[in-house]
Parts: C-alpha cells; structure tokens; sequence
C-alpha cells in the first residue's frame, strides 16, 4: 500500500479521526440529550473503527503480502 493511493487512504483516514476526537464526546454526554449535535456512543463507536482502519492500512503498508497467492501457498 506504498502508493499514492494508500497514503492519500490513510490521510482521509486520520483526517476522519481529527474530527471525530474533536467533536468532544464526553463534554456532549454530559449535556441533556435535547441539546445533542450527535449521539457521543455513535461518535465513540466511529472513532473506534476509525482506529482499527488506520491500524490495518498502517499494518498493510509496514508488511505487504504477495497478491493472489493465500497463507501457506508460498510466494
């Protein structure tokens, strides 16, 4: 995942991320729910899977597999 591409992925992955660490989840779950953006659980749960993505692209980039080929088949 060295290319553009990835990386321009992996940008948009962290760019997401900012946003949702920005939008303050905690402070907005201490207010009434009536005055809620965004539901802080939704926003808790997108942050998470946000992370996860980010760790699989990174991990994808620091070890690339041979393509078409499947664990235990050789390269």
């Amino acid at each position: 995942m060295n290319t553009p591409i990835g990386d321009e992925f992996e940008a948009e992955i962290e760019a997401e991320l900012e946003l949702a660490e920005a939008s303050d989840p905690a402070r907005a779950a201490a207010q009434p729910a009536s005055e809620w953006l965004f539901d802080p659980a939704e926003v808790e749960a997108e942050e998470i899977g946000l992370r996860n993505l980010l760790g699989a692209a990174e991990e994808l980039k620091a070890a690339p597999r041979s393509r078409g080929h499947r664990p235990g088949e050789g390269a």
